[in-house]
């Protein structure tokens, strides 16, 4: 029999095959990129997010549209996966892995439309990431200045967010990086180290950066101080409150004194807590769960400032800015355990009670975040997250690039001389991966009003005319003009770039991989295997 009789085990499934899989990836690809196309540079447009309920989200950030946008086709939930680790690992630079992705995506099918082999252009694609990745280490420079770092991190929210926010959040993340530069743990510490706080009050320029921890809490009494210095603080990590009978107990009460009993008990247990506190000259207490009603008077009485229902994220931080070590047992804390705090204090913003404790530890801070409405107050939280992210890892890894398309339109002159070593067919690969890169500064010219053919053709001369400094010259999108980087302040971290190509590349390749796809039905039938045997 023919393949084709044999087919009733896919009957259910349509089915591509072929150049046309290839096709339909691709233009999934192009959707994709053309829904961020416009978010790039310092003159990108916002986009408009409606969810079903009604509720809208007005955002430049590449990743945000694309996590928020309901996609079904394979490929493209393939390439957001791309662009999400991107956002993960370099924290800027997803609108490019995009752009990136579909450019080479659209090139390899050119390439297979004049009959390359997919394979080879898989292994043109490899050459040209290597020798791309060297070209950009040995281009790029080490960022020795606090001067090199505003401008790295104030260009990764160009666009993001308007121009005295922008300042005011690369300025918050600096400080904040530094804070975390020492600190063990990995990119987790930029939530951990640094709480997020929104309040509803002013305007995002009002946003600041304040050591300590802040949070929408108010003291237990509100007779004891609100305001306090140089104090000593425990912190219990469960709650303050005798152990309860089971539900399903049953107690048998002859005698009012017994019910009497339990509370006398109850009460000498809450005093003898609070006892053992004062004797180590606890100030603070903070409590992660409740505390019972029957020790607010004796805690009142020895003095003690009382906060409870505390989140875990926020204990964590408390413990690490006063050196408080939680314990569960509040009769175990001995002196190893105290923390100390430098300040305390409560302030009545918008209506709502915000407490403040600093401590003796430079161990967290808190980003307060001001705003008109709670979507300005969310894009504000967005590009702060990506301005620290981008700070903190450039502690790590100081190596900065030339922004404005400069390092692309160099990768593209670069790896066309390059190809003419490759004797093979991989040499068309890798000059369709040269002339892939070539469109972010192509879009740049685009969402700056600029004719793109013009700024990629005058950028190419501009660097070839400068034989010392070639590769640093780029698209001021902001004037129009093409000028050296390092001058304009336009900067891109090495580990973006890198994180950037390596992620594009790869996405493009598990694409380009794929000659078969199946789509299997919403209504799929059991094959009739007897029917077929008998036939047979």
């Amino acid at each position: 029999m023919s393949e084709t009789e044999h087919d009733i085990a896919l009957e259910d499934t349509d089915r591509i095959q072929g150049r046309a899989a290839l096709v339909n990836n691709v233009k999934a690809s192009i959707a994709l990129a053309g829904a961020v196309r416009s978010t790039l540079g310092p003159r990108g447009l916002d986009k408009m997010l409606v969810e079903d309920d009604g509720s809208v989200l007005v955002t430049n950030d590449g990743v945000t549209v694309l996590e928020t946008a309901k996609v079904d086709h394979p490929t493209a939930r393939l390439l957001i996966s791309a662009s999400s680790l991107q956002d993960r690992s370099a924290r800027d630079g997803t609108t490019t892995t995009i752009l990136l992705t579909s450019e080479l995506l659209q090139n390899s099918l050119e390439l297979v439309r004049m009959g390359i082999h997919p394979s080879v252009i898989l292994n043109g694609y490899n050459i040209a990431l290597e020798e791309s990745l060297k070209e950009l280490k040995r281009i790029s420079k080490k960022s020795n200045s606090s001067e090199m770092e505003l401008a790295i991190v104030s260009t990764s929210l160009a666009g993001k967010i308007e121009k005295g926010t922008s300042e005011i959040l690369t300025s918050c993340a600096l400080e904040a990086a530094e804070l975390l530069a020492n600190e063990e743990g990995g990119d987790d510490l930029e939530r951990l180290r640094i709480k997020r706080l929104q309040i509803d009050n002013g305007k995002m320029k009002d946003s600041r950066l304040v050591h300590g921890l802040v949070l929408a809490k108010t003291r237990l009494d509100k007779s004891t101080p609100s305001f306090s210095k140089d104090g000593k603080i425990v912190i219990i990590d469960g709650e303050l409150e005798n152990k309860k009978i089971g539900l399903e107990a049953s107690i048998e009460i002859s005698d009012i004194g017994i019910l009497e009993g339990f509370h006398d008990r109850d009460a000498k247990k809450i005093q003898q807590i609070v006892n053992h506190f004062s004797s180590l000259g606890v100030n603070m207490l903070i409590v992660r769960d409740g505390v019972t009603d029957a020790a607010i008077t004796p805690l009142k009485n020895a003095g003690i400032i009382t906060y409870r229902r505390m989140e875990r994220d926020d204990m964590e931080l408390l413990s690490k800015i006063t050196g408080s070590i939680p314990i569960r047992n509040p009769l175990n804390i001995g002196k190893e355990h105290i923390g100390k705090y430098t300040n305390h204090s409560e302030k009545l913003i918008a209506g709502v009670k915000y407490t403040s404790i600093e401590g003796k530890n430079k161990g967290g801070m808190t980003f307060i975040i001001n705003g008109t409405t709670p979507e300005v107050r969310s894009e504000v939280r967005r590009a702060f997250d990506d301005a620290l992210g981008v700070a903190h890892r450039l502690k790590r890894d100081a190596f900065t690039l030339p922004g404005g398309g400069a390092s692309h339109i160099h990768l593209a002159r670069h790896l066309r001389m390059f190809a003419t070593s490759q004797s093979g067919r991989e040499q068309l690969a890798i000059e369709a991966y040269a002339a892939a890169l070539e469109i972010i500064p192509r879009v740049l010219a685009e969402n700056s009003g600029l004719d793109p053919i013009d700024t990629i053709l005058s950028l190419s001369a501009a660097q070839n005319n400068d034989l010392e400094n070639g590769s640093w010259i780029g698209l001021d999108a902001r004037t129009g003009q093409n000028i050296s980087m390092e001058v304009a302040g336009i900067l891109d971290p090495l580990f973006v770039a890198k994180h950037a190509l390596s992620g594009a590349t790869e996405a493009a390749i598990s694409v380009l991989r794929i000659d078969d796809v199946l789509w299997a039905k919403q209504d799929a039938q059991t094959p009739d295997w007897q029917n077929e045997i008998e036939e047979d």
